[in-house]
């Protein structure tokens, strides 16, 4: 690649008049190029910079070494120095040397030395060269002479800022709009110095495009990414000003900002470590090692620990964090060094190093090289001992390792197997560690598994931790234990076994004698698939391998499983008792639980009512006490519908309904009571039961069923029904007001909507069934039937109408009747107007 030269400098004017000027290029550059280095390549001395200096005093003004990127994507690489007054007794002339870098950003690889490497290189010229135009040169000017004790000394003084100023490097790499970053120093060497460690740190790439200038006198104006000034020249920069990070190594660290500070950048800090280290040679060995991100702080923190080099407790976790993933990188001397390093106790080991520094022994078993970790492995025990940090795998450890620790740790890892206060995982865990080094807890066994399964059955997730699982995996008296302390807790909680194969990956074998947890470990399997439930509790009894009849608790355990705690449907019950029997439910506890199945079904649940007097029969001392009212409303229920009941049977449903906790059974009996008087069988009695009874619950029943949208279509169709309705319901006006309600408005919304349509046929045969009743019924329904009569019967068969109804809850007293009114004992009224139905 040829460089072409630009030599730029006040010289006698040219035809433009300026005294500054091109004085010598290389053939060919184009004038374009010209004219934009010409705006980039300025020089203006210190403003004490003498006029006519001398030799000593040229030395030491400041040097402008800069690289500039042009607008095609090329840089300019320029060194100027001062040269004192022109020829023309101006001041300020100077002399620019610039070399072109044509190779655009993004083209490719750039290959070669850095730019900044050329910082006191020979081939600089101070003047215009003589003898024509200068070739272009092969690659960039040679480095100058390398001063390491120099370098070491400057990185010794401004170690304090190094953390930051590498961090704000990273962020001038990474980001177009990051702060630049202003060095200020006396000396344009020292800027240079800064400038070649911020090369060193970043990737090569990254360090050729890095522009720079050692010096200038305007850094408001300057283009450069990171800008040296003099002490007098950085005023106005830093501070409130967010666009610039100034390092000011003139003033003591912390006097006006302190660069760098709370950076939190792990990377930037192992870098800074490793520079005030003298082993900057790791930034390079870095580059090739996984994964391959620049500024990933693991592999260089490894490298550093490694080498010795002292990290803080977030370069220790990095680099412990990256040898467990990629520690097959390192050679064996360094991943020795590296766990020899993590191993060595420190003030500060917060959990984050621990869990990352408790990941290397554990890295993949085809490294090959585990005693490398043995004393690793060997803190790792220790820590978990004392309850700092997790359990490690045990099979780095040498048999003198372990016999140390089993000495050194035997009576601290016994109290922390018998410390409640220890997680249940982690006890179980330590019992890996006892096993590993040989300390015998036998006799803890038991009490770490009972801890254990009860943690699993509350918290499954958090208790089936690494330490969990790595336990019950080595150590078979362990699972042994723990399985059969599970297998009697789910048997009061199944549900718990159901979470807990659900959520972890406990798995049972098929040898493992425990029938309760292969029915936990199966039901979701067997609920999805059966849609009987009858059934799914057959599969569930089946994979216990045991029967109902060998181990009643089987049932219970299934039963709980299958309807979660409820009871059964009334059908569901039934089925289920005459598959297994009564024997088992017995033996298991489980015959409330039928109970409860007849007793909670739906009021038009016939099934209950099948089931309560087989359950009575089946289960005579075995039912509870409460539940025995509800049963035998159940069986009145079934027996009134079926035509079996004895007399009383009103009676009878409102004693039991007044000791009946629950509503199902009395709503099943009341409304068997309904329908039964308003059949066609009905007896006076009973009716008179009903009414006398006053009792609100009974009575919504009977309304409710007069009520149904269906009994006036059998109304029309049977006059008998109809009459009997009439005469029911005209019936016994001295009665309570809760009948005397109920019957005004059946005889309002059920009754006169049906006469009304009654054909004169049909209006006869009513009044046929009524002259078969006897009496004056006759007479009463024609004149309910005729116009005005309904109001003036109402005002006589609510005598309290206008009364204040007492508030709920209060006795309802039972009104007598009007001495004016004597009752008759057929239950009808002599009025004082002869012929007005009641």
């Amino acid at each position: 690649m040829k460089l072409v030269q630009l030599h730029y400098t006040c010289a006698p004017p040219g035809p433009d008049g300026s005294g500054f000027r091109f004085t010598a290029v290389s053939p060919g550059t184009p004038v374009s190029l010209l004219r934009e280095a010409r705006q980039l390549i300025g020089y203006e001395p210190p403003r004490d910079a003498p006029d006519h200096p001398t030799s000593e005093q040229l030395a030491s003004c400041p040097e402008s070494l800069s690289l500039s990127v042009l607008s095609d994507g090329s840089r300019l690489l320029a060194r100027s120095v001062y040269t004192g007054a022109a020829h023309d007794g101006r001041r300020g002339n100077f002399h620019t040397h610039a070399v072109h870098l044509p190779q655009p950003a993004d083209s490719g690889r750039t290959r070669g030395a850095l730019p900044i490497t050329s910082w006191g290189s020979s081939q600089w010229a101070s003047d215009t060269p003589p003898g024509g135009p200068p070739a272009p040169l092969e690659r960039v000017p040679a480095p100058g002479r390398h001063d390491a004790a120099g370098l070491a000394e400057f990185v010794a003084v401004r170690g304090p800022w190094l953390a930051g100023f590498f961090a704000d490097v990273r962020r001038l790499a990474e980001d177009p709009a990051a702060p630049r970053v202003v060095p200020v120093e006396r000396d344009s060497t020292a800027v240079a110095r800064w400038i070649m460690l911020a090369c060193s740190v970043l990737p090569h790439q990254r360090g050729q495009w890095l522009t720079f200038t050692t010096y200038t006198r305007r850094p408001l104006l300057a283009r450069q990414r990171i800008i040296g000034v003099l002490p007098e020249d950085a005023a106005g920069l830093g501070g409130q000003d967010h666009r610039y990070r100034l390092y000011d190594a003139t003033r003591a660290l912390g006097a006006d900002a302190e660069p760098g500070t709370g950076s939190g950048d792990v990377w930037a800090d192992t870098a800074a470590r490793v520079w005030s280290s003298g082993r900057q040679a790791l930034l390079a060995e870095v580059r090739p090692l996984p994964p391959g991100r620049p500024y990933d702080a693991g592999p260089l923190a490894a490298l550093a620990l490694a080498a010795g080099i002292t990290l803080d407790s977030a370069g220790r976790t990095a680099a412990a964090e990256w040898a467990a993933e990629h520690g097959a990188a390192l050679d064996e001397g360094r991943l020795h060094a590296l766990t020899e390093a993590l191993a060595r106790p420190t003030r500060d080991r917060p959990p984050a190093e621990a869990a990352g520094r408790g990941r290397l022994p554990a890295a993949p078993a085809d490294w090959g090289r585990p005693a490398a970790y043995e004393s690793l492995v060997a803190l790792a025990l220790t820590e978990a001992v004392r309850g700092a940090g997790p359990t490690p795998p045990v099979g780095a450890l040498g048999a003198a390792t372990r016999g140390r620790l089993a000495a050194e740790l035997g009576p601290e890892l016994r109290a922390a197997l018998a410390d409640p206060e220890r997680e249940p995982g982690e006890r179980a865990g330590l019992l890996r560690v006892a096993a590993a080094i040989g300390v015998d807890a036998t006799e803890l066994v038991p009490e770490v598994a009972r801890g254990l399964a009860l943690a699993l059955l509350a918290d499954p997730e958090r208790a089936y931790g690494e330490d969990a699982r790595a336990a019950l995996t080595e150590l078979p008296a362990l699972r042994h234990l723990l399985l059969n302390r599970l297998n009697a807790f789910v048997v009061g909680d199944p549900a718990a076994g159901v979470r807990l194969f659900a959520r972890t990956g406990l798995r049972l074998g098929a040898a493992d004698p425990v029938r309760y947890l292969h029915m936990c470990a199966a039901a979701p399997e067997v609920l999805a698939s059966v849609p009987d439930r009858v059934a799914a509790l057959s599969a569930l009894v089946e994979r216990s391998g045991s029967t109902v009849h060998a181990d009643p608790l089987v049932l219970r355990t299934a039963m709980r499983l299958v309807w979660d705690g409820e009871p059964p449907s009334a059908a569901e019950a039934a089925l289920l008792l005459s598959t297994t029997g009564a024997a088992p439910h017995v033996e298991a506890g489980t015959c409330g639980t039928l109970a409860q199945a007849a007793v909670r079904a739906p009021t038009d649940d016939a099934a209950a009512e099948e089931l309560a007097p087989r359950l009575m029969e089946q289960f005579r001392a075995e039912l509870p006490e409460a539940l025995r009212p509800s049963l035998l409303l159940l069986e009145l229920a079934r027996n009134l519908r079926a035509g079996t009941a004895g007399a009383g049977w009103v009676r009878t449903a409102l004693d039991l309904g007044g000791l009946d906790r629950e509503s199902g059974p009395r709503g099943h009996a009341y409304a068997a009571v309904a329908e039964r008087l308003l059949g066609d069988d009905r007896t006076e009695g009973e009716l008179r039961a009903l009414i006398e009874s006053n009792d609100v619950e009974l009575l919504a029943a009977y309304r409710r069923l007069a009520g149904d949208p269906a009994l006036p279509e059998r109304l029309r169709r049977s006059p008998r029904r109809l009459a009997g309705c009439f005469v029911a319901w005209s019936s016994q006006p001295q009665a309570g007001p809760v009948w005397q309600e109920t019957r005004t408005d059946l005889l309002d919304r059920v009754l006169r909507p049906v006469v009304r349509g009654l054909a004169p046929p049909e209006s006869a045969a009513v009044e046929e069934e009524l002259n078969r009743l006897g009496g004056q019924w006759v007479e009463e329904f024609r004149a309910w039937r005729r116009p005005g009569a309904f109001r003036r019967l109402r005002d006589r068969l609510r005598p309290s109408s206008r009364r204040r109804r007492p508030p709920p809850g209060s006795a309802v007293p039972v009104p007598s009747p009007p001495p004016e009114v004597p009752a008759r004992h057929d239950g009808r009224v002599d009025g004082a107007a002869a012929g007005e139905p009641v």
